[in-house]
């Protein structure tokens, strides 16, 4: 069914006390408590309004209460990128920021863009994402501490070795308990089962993609790499042709494709093969890594899409 003029949008800003909504073409704005048990009331007026969009913007975790409340009843809820929506209110000339302005900027951006609806993640892959991302937390603390300690007087060595000591005792726990999640869900265990076979992917790596890249198999592979950020993006103007570069994208997962894209330079083949020929035709090794990486990306999807394992090549 094509949107109309008379359709309703809603913008709702979220923070940590509040939670601001704006309703579009009624004009219509008042604000709620941010708590648990207004999520319901405030679900049911806004289902009284039939929206065709609700528009909030992902916070750090802070939006997920009321995304996963307004979802669970069939709300047409969807969570957007912050820095969309501060240009897009730029675009309109709103350049001052306050709760109840930024919930009318997302009610027409709602409107304007109606931005697609995307699958809410349940509880177990929300506590998932949050192992992986409390797993990186850790890793730069160990890093951080390391590099303090190399550098910090002998007389201080000992504190330095209990706190690395703890800290490596809680990474070993979070490999741990996230194993065990993803042994009790058996797609999860069969999405992993399958990345582990491509050589240079590893158990970290499966896990940050699984977690943090769930739409992997679901999309094609120019939408895949777009969404990661290693897909080059255009900078022309006229008769300029500037220079191809990456942008933006999930970086959590962009980090750990690095990795594994420089990890299969030395020992994938097909990855080997490729970065090879792309330094033969003169690439820089950067912009050759790059490559690899969508073509990384690229082999990951079409694998989990069509449940087949990593295939070794053929010899010559």
């Amino acid at each position: 069914m094509k949107p109309s003029d008379a359709d309703t949008f809603i913008g709702l800003d979220v923070s940590k006390q509040y939670l601001d909504l704006a309703v579009l073409p009624s004009e219509e704005t008042w604000r709620t408590l941010n708590r648990p048990d207004e999520l319901p009331a405030l679900a049911g007026r806004l289902a009284a309004l039939r929206p065709r969009r609700i528009v909030l913007e992902a916070t750090g975790g802070l939006e997920l209460p009321a995304l996963i409340a307004l979802a669970a009843e069939g709300l047409p809820v969807v969570a957007v990128n912050p820095r969309q929506v501060r240009n897009f209110a730029r675009a309109l000339g709103v350049l001052a920021k306050t709760d109840r302005l930024d919930s009318r900027v997302l009610a027409h951006f709602a409107q304007a863009v109606r931005p697609p609806l995307k699958p809410i993640p349940d509880q177990e892959a929300l506590l998932l994402k949050e192992l992986v991302s409390r797993r990186r937390q850790l890793v730069d603390m160990l890093v951080a501490e390391k590099n303090r300690r190399a550098s910090a007087l002998p007389a201080l060595h000992k504190t330095f070795d209990e706190h690395i000591r703890y800290l490596e005792e809680e990474l070993k726990k979070l490999d741990r308990e996230m194993k065990q999640r993803i042994l009790e869900s058996s797609a999860w265990r069969e999405k992993e089962r399958l990345l582990l076979t491509v050589p240079g992917v590893g158990p970290v790596i499966a896990r940050t993609l699984i977690a943090d890249l769930p739409e992997l198999g679901l999309l094609s592979r120019k939408e895949i790499a777009a969404l990661v950020g290693v897909a080059p993006l255009a900078c022309d103007s006229g008769q300029f042709r500037g220079k191809r570069r990456i942008w933006g994208g999930r970086a959590s997962v962009r980090q750990k494709l690095y990795m594994a894209a420089l990890v299969g330079t030395r020992c994938n083949p097909i990855i080997r093969s490729f970065y090879q020929r792309l330094l033969a035709h003169g690439k820089p090794k950067k912009l050759a890594l790059v490559a690899c990486m969508r073509k990384l990306l690229t082999i990951l999807n079409a694998m989990v899409r069509y449940q087949q394992p990593w295939q070794q090549p053929l010899p010559a």
